[in-house]
């Protein structure tokens, strides 16, 4: 790496924070579609004898587990479940999304990692989960779902609130 030029502003690559970018308290290391699913189970009629637009349900979730013991590493899973039905009952489409992140966290305190993994990682991820959602339903002949922006504190807080079988994070 000696061969890059320094930066104009006079910066040396990497003391005093000049271009490492895998510092601060939370780097998103990687991001990847873990699964993806999009059923028209009425095909081709659906397409054929709907008339209105299809009244939408969606589910969401996130998931957060530590992926080595001692390590500050996690996997953020956000799944969304799309649940598309015609006026008249029939299921137009399903659309399922599990869209990942492998996160690190450096320095983070303890009373801040429920929050952080829950709420911020979430917020880092959605954009391009809501994108790929909407690829998918206008690639399969329907209009495309765009997801509204998602409330991720509103989310975390009501979950808290409800006892749950699944661990939220594992600290």
């Amino acid at each position: 790496m000696s061969d890059q030029p320094i930066p104009p502003n006079g910066s040396n690559g990497g003391v005093n924070g000049g271009a490492n970018p895998a510092t601060g308290p939370v780097v998103l290391n990687l991001q990847f579609t873990k699964d993806l699913s999009f059923e028209v189970p009425g095909a081709p009629e659906i397409y054929l004898n709907m008339r209105d637009a299809p009244r939408i349900d969606i589910a969401l979730d996130v998931q957060a587990r530590r992926l080595q013991d001692g390590q500050e590493t996690y996997e953020i899973s956000l799944q969304i479940r799309c649940d598309a039905k015609t006026t008249d009952g029939k299921t137009a489409f399903i659309a399922e999304l599990v869209y990942c992140g492998i996160f690190t966290l450096n320095g983070v305190p303890g009373e801040m990692l429920e929050p952080v993994l829950l709420v911020e990682c979430p917020r880092l991820l959605f954009p391009f989960a809501r994108n790929i959602l909407a690829d998918v339903t206008r690639d399969g002949g329907f209009p495309p779902v765009l997801l509204a922006p998602i409330d991720f504190v509103q989310l975390w807080q009501s979950r808290r609130g409800q006892p749950s079988n699944v661990p939220v994070a594992n600290a």
